[in-house]
């Protein structure tokens, strides 16, 4: 029988805490030393390369096989880059090249950056089927509409990151493509049969089981989760992941703050447990993370054991694999051999320009206001870093009007640049309205959508709205200084 201490030395091994702030304090050290799994970087932790090299050092002189994870997916999913935007592009970019050479080579290139960083679990790549195309969570984060040609990216995806010796964590499984709410936000509900869960979400989770880790999905699927988000769903990680599809790597969950986990469960220690009885192994508590909630954790986790809605062999298993995930990552491989160029090379691959941009020569650049996912965070988006001297002036939608906008142009041609147009009337209806009574071209920079506004002079898609998205879109308009 274990000792309370080892029950809670095993209950810590099980989590990825965080911390804010760009130094470790006192408690997120004592917790390795305690046997905390790990904990993940966000944002608020990075400041620049060498900060964050210093950060992860200091957490590993506390524990030398703690694993640091991070969500670095390229494209409008970034941390290292939150500041300016990624260098790479994401997913629907990379998916619409269709070059699995070229995704395996930004992902090993992503990979190498996170490396150097001490990075060692880059919570990447988002393997969901964008089915939905108005999914508000999901979008360009990833490769595509097309189960076959996400497949095909998903394992690419992971081959480039494990070759830097960064564990891949393929997400959100069983698929969160098909939603259209936000798992942070509420508990979205896919309904649909198992056949069609087989053919169109899952097929990407079958081709990336090379990696060291599959994150769970707080969503309700009926016919394989029942009443339960996945995480919560036996069936779903240990019958089908496990069991049918063979996974033999950590199985992760999304984090546990969010709604989709949290409010079902009655709190985050009560969804801890549940999780781990489900068949996860390492649990991702969220962001806002303290001493204080750790310790309630493993205090439910204990009481889970004891009162009998965990298994004492489950939380051992899940801690070996955690540990084994720990042992693969230990020593990722800081390389600085690829192209520095790869990003912005890889983001014209997946321009598609319609119409005349010549007709646009000299614009001012108008850049709608939208919102960010929680996935995202707020991270600079657009033009601006590659106009050189082109004015650009960012408005609201709703708070603005075509003949504002004209008067303000003063006889050149407007370019406006937006996230997702299609989705929002006021944006629709001003870009509609000014290409009827002036020179215009648009900028999409979210999912592609039929959407064109009739008078439109160019219309250009990029497929994200990474530093090197806005780059290309910018040359591909004649607009960059150099």
């Amino acid at each position: 029988m274990a000792t309370d201490h080892g029950l809670r030395r095993l209950a810590l091994g099980t989590l990825l805490a965080a911390f804010p702030g760009l130094e470790a304090p006192d408690w997120a050290l004592e917790l390795l030393g305690d046997g905390l799994a790990g904990h993940t970087l966000f944002g608020f932790n990075i400041d620049s390369r060498t900060q964050v090299a210093k950060l992860t050092a200091e957490l590993r002189s506390a524990r030398g096989d703690a694993l640091i994870a991070i969500d670095e997916e390229g494209g409008d999913v970034t941390r290292l880059g939150h500041r300016t935007g990624s260098p790479y592009p994401g997913n629907a970019a990379l998916g619409v090249v269709d070059d699995v050479e070229l995704t395996t080579r930004v992902y090993a290139a992503i990979g190498a950056d996170l490396a150097a960083a001490g990075v060692n679990l880059d919570l990447a790549p988002t393997v969901d089927v964008n089915t939905a195309d108005d999914n508000p969570i999901i979008g360009t984060r990833s490769f595509g509409a097309s189960p076959p040609l996400v497949a095909r990216h998903a394992r690419a995806a992971v081959e480039g990151l494990q070759s830097a010796g960064v564990a891949a964590c393929a997400k959100h499984f069983p698929g969160h493509g098909a939603t259209l709410a936000d798992s942070h936000l509420e508990l979205p509900t896919v309904d649909a049969p198992l056949p069609v869960l087989r053919e169109r979400d899952l097929p990407p989770f079958a081709a990336a089981l090379s990696a060291r880790a599959i994150m769970t999905a707080h969503i309700r699927v009926p016919a394989l989760t029942g009443d339960d988000p996945a995480t919560f769903s036996r069936f779903a990680l240990t019958d089908v992941l496990r069991g049918e599809y063979g996974f033999r790597g950590a199985i992760v969950t999304d984090a546990l703050e969010m709604k989709g986990a949290a409010l079902v469960a009655g709190g985050i220690p009560r969804a801890a447990v549940r999780a781990l009885a489900a068949g996860a192994d390492l649990l991702c508590i969220g962001a806002r993370v303290d001493a204080e909630l750790v310790a309630a954790i493993v205090d439910e986790i204990v009481a889970g054991v004891g009162d009998g809605r965990l298994a004492r062999s489950r939380l051992e298993a899940a801690v070996s694999r955690t540990a084994e995930l720990a042992r693969w990552s230990a020593t990722p491989h800081a390389r600085g051999d690829h192209d520095a160029g790869l990003g912005i090379a890889a983001a014209r691959r997946a321009v598609r320009v319609e119409g005349s941009p010549a007709a646009l020569a000299s614009p001012l650049v108008v850049q709608l206001s939208s919102g960010h996912s929680i996935a995202e965070g707020r991270v600079p988006w657009g033009l601006r870093p590659h106009l050189g001297g082109t004015e650009q002036v960012e408005v609201a939608a709703a708070a603005t009007s075509p003949a504002a906008l004209i008067e303000r142009a003063a006889g050149r041609p407007i370019v406006v640049v937006g996230r997702h147009l299609h989705r929002s009337g006021d944006s629709r209806s001003l870009v509609e309205k000014l290409a009827t009574a002036h020179p215009v071209g648009v900028v999409e920079m979210g999912w592609p959508s039929l959407w064109r506004p009739a008078g439109c002079r160019a219309f250009v898609t990029t497929h994200g709205a990474s530093l090197a998205n806005g780059r290309a879109a910018a040359e591909a308009l004649g607009l960059t200084a150099s």
